[in-house]
C-alpha cells in the first residue's frame, strides 16, 4: 500500500501559517507536502495533487512584484482551495477584483454563509466565529463564480466556482480560532477533492517497516539516540526492522532533565522492550571541563555541538563499517531549512540536507522525515514506546546548558534539574501537563540577599516559564493557577540548595523567546 498515492499540494505565499495548513490537512488523513510558490507548474503537475491550497501572505497581490502564480493552475482541472492571500490572488487572477479595505478585519469575525448547499460548508453553522487577519478584500468576484459566506465589514468571506472546484475563503480556517476551520478543511478534502483520507499512522508504521528491511538489507546501520522523541521513534522503527543489526549510542553529556539519561537507558538498554545494542557514554566530565568559564550562549551552543560530535565519532570509530546512519529528521526540520515552502529559514538543522562527513557510512535513513511532530508522537504510541517518552515536553540539544544563565557548573545543572522536577511534578499533579504548550525551570545568574530562618542567604533566583503556542514560532505565557505557583515556589525554595528567590516570566514571543537562551 503506497499512502502517498493520495496527494494535496499546500503551495506557500509566505503566511507564517504555511506548516499549520498542512497539519490540518494531515489531522484529516490526508498526506500533503508544502512548495514555494517560486515552483515550477510542471513540477506540481508531475505531483498529480488530488487537491492544492494556496496559503496566506503579507503581500498585496495586485502590486507589482508580489508572488504570483499563473492562472493555469486554475485550469488543470484540479480542486483549489484559497486561504486569504491565496484567495485574494485566485481572485486577481481570474479576472476579479482585490483592494485596500477601508475597515481592517483582525481577530474572531463572525462569518454568515450565503450558499448552504456549499460543498466547503457541509454541517458549518451559520453564523460561524472564523479568525480574520486583512487589509485587503475581493471587492469583485471573477466571472462566473458566486459569494458563498460574507461578514459586517468583508461582502466576500468566501466565493466558489462548484464547476471547475475553484474555491477561495478570506479567513484562516487553519488556525484554532477559527471554530469549525478543521470541518471546513475536511470538506474541502473529502467533498471537494474526493481523497479517501488515508493516511494514518498505523498503516504508516507498517509501510515504513517494511521498506527499512528492503533498504537494509543485511547491512549494520547506527543512530545517536538523544532520549528525545523524534530519535526515539526512529531508533524503534528501525530495531523493528533491522533488530540487532542497530546500534544506537546514546551521549549522556550531563545537561539532561533529572533522571532523563537513566529513563532512556531503562527503555533502550539490555533490559528494554527492544531488540537493539545500546551503548550509553557518560560524558559528563568531558562536557563540563570545556563548558568552563563559557558564559555566551552561542559559544555553549558550538562547545555541546561539536563535542556531542566528537565523542560520537570515538564511539562510531569503535564500532567500525557501517552501512547506515539513523537521523531523526521530522517535516518542520526540512521546512525551516528551506527546502520546502516559501517562509525564510528560520534555523540550520544539522541532519538536514547532507550527509556528516565524521562516521563511515553508505547511506543515510531518515524514517520520518515526512512527519510532524504530533504525527511521530503517533507513531510511537503505535509502536508501543511508552506515553512518557512519546509525550515527552520538548527540549533543546544543548539541554539544560542554555537554560543555566552564564558559566555551566555540575552545580548549577543540579539546582536546575532539581527546581525543573518539582515544576514538572506540580503542574502534572495539578492537571496541567497536557494543557501547557511547554514549561520549564531554568537558572538566573542573578544572585540576591533573602532571609531563610534568622539567617541572612545569598543565593540563585530561579526563573519558570511555561507557555502556549500552536507552531512554536509564536508563543503567549500560560496564566498558571497562583496556588499551583506559590506551592511550586514554596518547594524549590525548602528543597533546592542555593535558591532563594523564584521568578515566573510572562514574556509572550516575540519579543521573547521561549528558552533563556
Amino acid at each position: 500500500m503506497d499512502l502517498k498515492q493520495e496527494l494535496v499540494v499546500v503551495i506557500d505565499f509566505g503566511g507564517q501559517y504555511n506548516q499549520l495548513v498542512a497539519r490540518r490537512v494531515r489531522e484529516n488523513n490526508v498526506y500533503c507536502e508544502i512548495y514555494s510558490y517560486k515552483t515550477d507548474i510542471n513540477v506540481i503537475k508531475g505531483k498529480n495533487p488530488k487537491g492544492i491550497i494556496l496559503t496566506g501572505g503579507p503581500n498585496s497581490c495586485y502590486e507589482e512584484g508580489a508572488p504570483t502564480y499563473t492562472k493555469e493552475l486554475f485550469e488543470l482541472g484540479i480542486p483549489v482551495l484559497g486561504l486569504c492571500y491565496g484567495a485574494q490572488l485566485m481572485s486577481h487572477v481570474l479576472g476579479g477584483k482585490v483592494e485596500r479595505a477601508a475597515v481592517r478585519e483582525y481577530g474572531k469575525t463572525e462569518v454568515l454563509i450565503d450558499k448552504k448547499d456549499s460543498k466547503l460548508f457541509d454541517n458549518v453553522s451559520s453564523p460561524t466565529v472564523c479568525w480574520m487577519s486583512h487589509f485587503d478584500y475581493v471587492s469583485r468576484i471573477p466571472e462566473n463564480f458566486e459569494i458563498s459566506a460574507y461578514t459586517k465589514d468583508c461582502p466576500v468571506a468566501a466565493f466558489e466556482n462548484a464547476e471547475k472546484k475553484l474555491y477561495g475563503i478570506q479567513y484562516h480556517p487553519e488556525v484554532l480560532h477559527t471554530k469549525e476551520g478543521s470541518r471546513m478543511i475536511g470538506n474541502f478534502l473529502r467533498n471537494v477533492c474526493e481523497c479517501d483520507c488515508n493516511w494514518k499512522m498505523d498503516a504508516f508504521v507498517e509501510t515504513e517497516v517494511e521498506k527499512i528491511k528492503e533498504k537494509v538489507g543485511s547491512g549494520k546501520v547506527l543512530c545517536a539516540l538523544s532520549g528525545g522523541v523524534d530519535s526515539s521513534v526512529a531508533a524503534v522503527l528501525l530495531s523493528k526492522a533491522v533488530g540487532e543489526q542497530l546500534t544506537c549510542v546514546f551521549v549522556d553529556h550531563g545537561l539532561l532533565r533529572k533522571n532523563e539519561a537513566d529513563e532512556v537507558e531503562e527503555v533502550f538498554g539490555q533490559n528494554g522492550p527492544y531488540k537493539l545494542n545500546f551503548i550509553r557514554v557518560n560524558a559528563q566530565e568531558r562536557f563540563y571541563s570545556k563548558l568552563a568559564g563559557v558564559s555566551e550562549p552561542e559559544a555553549k551552543r558550538k562547545i555541546i555541538g561539536e563535542e556531542f560530535i566528537r565523542v560520537f565519532e570515538e564511539e562510531a570509530k569503535k564500532i567500525g563499517r557501517v552501512d547506515f546512519l539513523v537521523q531523526g529528521t521530522i517535516y518542520p526540520d526540512v521546512v525551516e531549512s528551506g527546502l520546502g515552502g516559501e517562509s525564510v529559514v528560520i534555523k540550520s538543522h544539522h541532519n538536514v540536507g547532507g550527509l556528516p562527513d565524521y562516521v563511515d557510512f553508505k547511506e543515510i535513513i531518515e524514517p520520518l522525515r515526512d512527519l510532524f511532530k504530533d504525527e511521530v508522537r503517533k507513531a510511537g504510541l503505535e509502536l508501543g514506546i511508552p506515553e512518557r517518552l512519546v509525550f515527552r515536553q520538548p527540549f533543546p540539544g544543548p539541554g539544560l546548558g542554555i537554560r543555566i544563565i552564564g558559566e555551566v557548573t555540575a552545580e548549577k545543572v543540579k539546582i536546575v534539574q532539581d527546581a525543573d522536577a518539582i515544576y514538572r511534578e506540580e503542574i502534572k499533579e495539578a492537571g496541567l501537563d497536557k494543557e501547557l504548550g511547554q514549561y520549564f525551570a531554568a537558572l538566573t545568574n542573578m544572585r540576591s540577599v533573602g532571609v531563610m530562618g534568622d539567617e541572612r542567604t545569598y543565593d540563585y533566583a530561579v526563573a519558570l516559564r511555561a507557555v502556549n503556542t500552536v507552531d512554536f514560532m509564536t508563543a503567549e505565557a500560560a496564566e498558571i493557577p497562583w496556588e499551583v505557583l506559590k506551592k511550586v515556589t514554596s518547594r524549590i525554595i525548602n528543597e533546592v540548595s542555593h535558591v532563594n528567590r523564584v521568578l515566573y516570566d510572562v514574556t509572550s514571543k516575540p519579543p521573547g523567546t521561549i528558552e533563556l537562551e
